[in-house]
């Protein structure tokens, strides 16, 4: 059995870490069963992304688990969290398709179950 999930990961690890890695642990063993796997980052998860882009992070090696599956960050979030430039710069996308955010409806219009972290 197949399933497509979108996790959706609005934590920063500076805010709390345990929910931002719970998020990423849940993508990671979702890939590794072979689902289908879209994570965003949105509201102040795109500060988890600029984060764990740092190899040194203790979450990179679940980035590195999940990158393929990355759809990218919420553009206006990643703005106003100030992480624009890092995000950009490690080559992950920034969306914009709901007035120049993230849009949830997207996924769930295109059969995804929707997970919150």
């Amino acid at each position: 059995m197949s399933n497509k999930i979108a996790i959706f990961i609005y934590e920063s690890v500076e805010g709390d870490m345990s929910r931002a890695y719970r998020g990423l642990s849940t993508a990671a063993e979702f890939v590794r069963a072979g689902d289908e796997v879209a994570v965003v980052f949105d509201g102040s998860g795109p500060e988890t992304l600029a984060a764990i882009i740092d190899p040194a992070s203790k979450l990179n090696g679940l980035l590195q688990v999940i990158s393929e599956s990355i759809d990218g960050a919420c553009s206006f979030c990643a703005a106003s969290h100030k992480v624009l430039d890092a995000i950009k710069e490690a080559g992950y996308p920034l969306l914009a398709d709901n007035l120049g955010e993230a849009s949830v409806r997207k996924y769930v219009n295109e059969g995804y179950t929707i997970l919150n972290f």
